[in-house]
């Protein structure tokens, strides 16, 4: 017995293999943190990009995972780096987001932060930085998976900020 649709879904299902956009939209649903990626190139120069493919792979040990495409320009050097640096951002660091996922730009132009374990810079104002060594990458698709044993880490209560449906969102209680 076929049970019927849930009213919630707005569009019919779609392939994959057609609807690009539409996948898109539907990995769009799913609320994330925004994060700023940072570590060294092999020069000592700082790099960082924003992220939101982050999360949590066990406590035991502490892992955490984040993606980048193979397309990047900083694929190599964050291959290559020891440590990288998870800087979650708060909900006033909109700025911030969009500058690190901006390209060509200096990046840290006017950004205050500090250096962390292998350099990684630490931005300040973030609702939590992790600290990781670069444990691990595996292949996935067109993007690099990196996971990080996480070192040091610190938490402010500063709310994130959040990104759902294409855009920057603020929590609500």
């Amino acid at each position: 017995m076929n049970k019927p649709r849930d009213p919630a879904v707005v569009s019919p299902w779609s392939s994959v293999e057609n609807d690009h956009r539409a996948l898109r939209d539907a990995l769009g649903a799913f609320a994330t943190g925004v994060t700023v990626v940072t570590a060294l190139d092999r020069d000592g120069r700082a790099i960082g990009l924003t992220v939101n493919s982050f999360n949590t792979v066990s406590l035991e040990p502490p892992l955490i995972l984040w993606s980048l495409s193979r397309a990047s320009p900083s694929l190599a050097a964050f291959r290559a780096a020891s440590h990288f640096a998870v800087n979650v951002l708060a909900a006033g660091q909109q700025a911030v987001s969009e500058r690190f996922a901006r390209r060509g730009a200096d990046r840290f132009a006017g950004i205050e932060w500090q250096s962390g374990l292998g350099g990684a810079p630490l931005l300040t104002g973030c609702c939590a930085v992790l600290e990781c060594r670069n444990e691990v990458q595996h292949e996935g698709g067109d993007h690099l998976i990196f996971i990080g044993r996480v070192e040091r880490f610190g938490r402010s209560e500063a709310p994130p900020l959040v990104y759902h449906g294409g855009r920057y969102r603020s929590l609500r209680d």
